[in-house]
């Protein structure tokens, strides 16, 4: 009988195994060798890897700047040389068309930066270096909260910010002080902050002087509007008036010098305050412009005991002329005799504040802002600060 392929090895023995015909050797030998045309190894190729090159910061460096190259230059002088010529052609060669404000036509008025000689957005204050130090807070005072927040309930209609805080214990109250509110004419104290700076930086000088044209020339508090046109001021006495009497032309023309809203608004950035906004030219009737209690606190602070910020003849200048405010019928009204207050108000329908530094007789000195929300030229608001004042002083003085 002839023998079946399975009954084979390779060498063609067979071997009887429990009645059957196995092939000679270990089965699983069998096994393996028959299995092995199956399972025939791949043949991988392989690659030699090629070493990678180092590249030097030299070769990055003027990768960069080709990039940076291509960018600012090569880009916008085709777009303005080429594109522009084929998508907006016009026989007008003298008539220049920024695309850019026809995109965005809200820029040049609501722009609080500058980012390459344009105007931009910035949103978000520069909090870790903060060129402005952060007043430190220790207590705040429960008793005299207490007190200002009882006075608070008899005058319902009104809506008040108040901030307190104590030179010398850096106990503090705080009453809504971070909440936003219209300015008024308080928005000239970072206005003023920002030209001393800029006097600082040597880009402009008390000395300079301003023509005051029909463009600066506004209605409102101050007498500069009554003025000659073309009459020449200083900025020494644009500053001083700025202040003293509130004068809004003045304000208006110092804020062109130093660069509009948009180089005061970056300014406060750079200082580290992220609640204070100037976007409205004086008189701000309708309070655009914005800041809390707190902000306005820290800037005071910052004018009178921060000689790291402001060097020491532009902070005693300053507060000279924040010495000499003509309205003294808020906050001071409700001081003690002989008090010294270095401050600035401010007033418009909505909103009636006044922000300052005290020095009581006695050496007590303290910085209180309070800021009042109230129905159009409400008198409750005046009331509400003179009482404030008063509670406040005759808790710090005890």
């Amino acid at each position: 009988m002839p023998k079946t392929a399975r009954q084979y090895d390779y060498s063609g023995s067979y071997t009887s195994y429990s009645g059957g015909l196995y092939p000679s050797g270990n089965i699983a030998h069998f096994h393996k060798r028959n299995n092995s045309i199956y399972n025939t190894p791949r043949i991988e190729r392989q690659t030699a890897k090629r070493p990678r090159k180092k590249r030097s910061l030299a070769h990055y460096l003027v990768s960069c700047a080709a990039f940076l190259f291509m960018l600012f230059v090569i880009m916008p002088y085709g777009f303005n040389h080429v594109t522009k010529a084929i998508f907006v052609p016009t026989p007008y060669k003298n008539i220049q068309t920024d695309l850019h404000d026809v995109a965005f036509p809200m820029t040049n008025y609501l722009s609080n930066a500058w980012f390459m000689g344009q105007r931009s957005f910035r949103y978000a204050a520069n909090e870790k270096q903060a060129q402005m130090e952060i007043l430190k807070e220790n207590v705040n005072m429960p008793v005299l909260k207490s007190e200002l927040e009882n006075l608070i309930t008899l005058y319902p209609t009104i809506k008040p910010a108040v901030y307190v805080w104590d030179y010398e214990t850096q106990n503090y109250v705080d009453i809504n002080a971070s909440e936003v509110f219209p300015t008024a004419s308080i928005i000239k104290i970072p206005v003023l902050i920002d030209l001393f700076k800029s006097i600082e930086a040597g880009q402009v000088s008390l000395d300079d002087k301003m023509p005051l044209t029909e463009y600066f020339r506004t209605e409102g508090s101050g007498d500069l509007q009554f003025m000659a046109r073309n009459s020449l001021w200083n900025i020494d006495n644009l500053a001083r008036i700025m202040i003293t009497n509130s004068d809004n032309s003045a304000t208006n023309m110092i804020m062109a010098k130093i660069g509009s809203m948009t180089d005061v608004n970056q300014a406060i950035r750079d200082w580290g305050l992220k609640n204070t906004q100037v976007n409205a030219w004086l008189p701000d009737l309708n309070g655009n412009n914005h800041t809390t209690a707190r902000d306005l606190a820290t800037m005071l602070y910052n004018i009178d005991s921060n000689d790291k910020f402001l060097t020491e003849q532009s902070r005693m200048r300053m507060l000279n002329y924040m010495g000499h405010v003509h309205n003294d019928r808020l906050i001071q009204a409700g001081l003690g005799k002989d008090s010294i207050f270095l401050h600035k108000t401010g007033d418009i329908g909505s909103m009636l504040g006044d922000a300052g530094i005290v020095i009581a007789p006695n050496g007590k000195k303290y910085i209180v802002a309070i800021l009042a929300k109230r129905p159009h030229n409400s008198a409750a608001a005046k009331d509400f600060i003179v009482h404030a004042s008063e509670i406040i002083y005759n808790y710090m003085v005890k």
